[in-house]
């Protein structure tokens, strides 16, 4: 079946007009990689995926978006608050990015960017699509619209079948040597005990120089190890993102708004017994719940200053969620919006995450810049969209691999809460769990654990 609805003048949201089309579709698997190698001939491209994860209940099961139609690119430290006043006067559809690295203390930033993303990068696209079970609805800026049929044959035509990513030997080095990640772990809880903070997200950089020749492959074979909810393939250009991504940042769906934090990570068994003694270990792990719930406390602090009678609610504390290759305690905090505010009021109320920064946030931040080596660029930032009725949703870019093709930068990071309870050894392994898929689909980690 297939319906077509024209838009009148005014379109369907405000000023923008677009041509809409659904198509039933009968192998949803098949078609997302059809999608995906079709749009990987554009330079602006975003596309979300749940995995058809069973506790993600969204509307869609993946979006693409595609073309650039008009760009909001910003590195300034107001970049939050002109997204803003961009967004109010563009009323369309926007996919794209927020970096880590927004807020002031991280202008500062004196370690080298070899990824070079801005610190907010959006485009209005001029092709999407909203994949569900059964059908895709695909919306086109109405200059487009005589290449919305040609557009599905090719789609239709592509053989999926040799997708196979080629073999990858990247010499992988860590930036940090273990002794040395032990040592500032240390010294975090130093901070600690003289009461300056309570806890720090630390993290550190995985990197090697050289080229990858398809990055949507490597995504792929990413996302066919890992199967997340929060899944992402960015290309801007020369940059990428590859992202297996667990965790949602913020959504706005009719003002209600969510956040869902995760701290706690535990490594999967294969035997069923020991996989499931793991889950009971991690769900009564004080140190773990600790972590989660002072994160949550502080989202739902944040959150209520920008909602309804100041009301936020943690709705789910500390509950337990089972990916491919690893267990996590998420908590889920939600609030409706209140009037006068909006989508990116919701953003600059949060950002960046708490789960990637610690508490107090600006303290924790400012240790953050002082010991990590590395500049964070979209690693622990975010990737997401706008609708035309300021719904939204944003992921948290972990268990991700970023790629700066025009020099051939390829880099990926892993890291953990760091508390007085933290046993430094432990953390380190645990970087070591959250990096091992993208470690495997890149080649071999040269990762020197005596290393000075």
């Amino acid at each position: 079946m297939t319906k077509i609805l024209k838009l009148n003048q005014q379109g369907k949201y405000n000023n923008q007009m677009r041509v809409e089309l659904e198509k039933d579709i009968f192998d949803v698997k098949k078609l997302k990689c059809q999608l995906l190698q079709w749009a990987n001939q554009f330079e602006h491209v975003v596309w979300l995926d749940s995995n058809a994860y069973p506790f993600n209940k969204n509307r869609y099961e993946a979006i693409l978006a595609v073309g650039a139609k008009q760009i909001f690119q910003s590195n300034s430290p107001q970049a939050l608050n002109e997204l803003k006043e961009y967004k109010q006067k563009h009323k369309e559809w926007l996919f794209g990015y927020l970096s880590f690295d927004l807020d002031k203390i991280y202008n500062e930033n004196q370690n080298i960017d070899f990824l070079n993303f801005s610190k907010v990068y959006f485009f209005q696209p001029e092709k999407i699509f909203f994949i569900s079970e059964n059908n895709v609805e695909i919306q086109y800026n109405s200059q487009k619209e005589y290449e919305i049929e040609e557009d599905w044959r090719k789609i239709e035509s592509i053989d999926v079948h040799g997708t196979i990513q080629e073999d990858l030997n990247f010499e992988i080095k860590p930036r940090l040597s273990k002794k040395e990640y032990l040592r500032k772990v240390k010294e975090i809880q130093d901070y600690i005990q003289k009461g300056e903070i309570e806890e720090v997200n630390f993290c550190q950089e995985f990197y090697a120089n050289g080229e990858i020749k398809n990055p949507l492959k490597v995504y792929q074979s990413l996302n066919s190890i890992s199967e997340t909810p929060f899944a992402s393939y960015l290309r801007i250009g020369q940059k990428y993102a590859l992202c297996a991504s667990p965790e949602r940042y913020l959504s706005g769906t009719n003002r209600y708004i969510k956040s869902q934090p995760i701290k706690g990570t535990a490594k999967r068994k294969q035997d069923p017994i020991e996989d499931k003694e793991i889950l009971k270990a991690l769900q009564s792990d004080k140190k773990e719940i600790i972590e989660n719930t002072i994160i949550a406390e502080m989202v739902a602090e944040e959150l209520r200053t920008i909602a309804e009678n100041d009301e936020a609610t943690i709705s789910e504390l500390c509950k337990a969620y089972t990916f491919k290759q690893v267990h996590q305690l998420i908590s889920t905090v939600v609030c409706k919006l209140k009037s006068g505010f909006n989508a990116v009021d919701a953003i600059i109320a949060t950002y960046p995450m708490g789960s990637m920064t610690g508490i107090p946030k600006q303290n924790a931040m400012k240790l953050i810049h002082t010991l990590e080596n590395f500049n964070r660029s979209l690693y622990s930032g975010s990737i997401g969209y706008f609708a035309p009725n300021d719904d939204f949703d944003f992921n948290v870019v972990i268990r991700s691999i970023l790629y700066n093709a025009k020099n051939n930068y390829v880099s990926y990071a892993a890291g953990g809460a760091i508390t007085a309870l933290s046993n430094p050894e432990s953390e380190y392994e645990e970087c070591l769990v959250k990096a091992k898929a993208m470690g495997e689909v890149l080649g071999v980690v040269k990762v020197n654990k005596e290393e000075k």
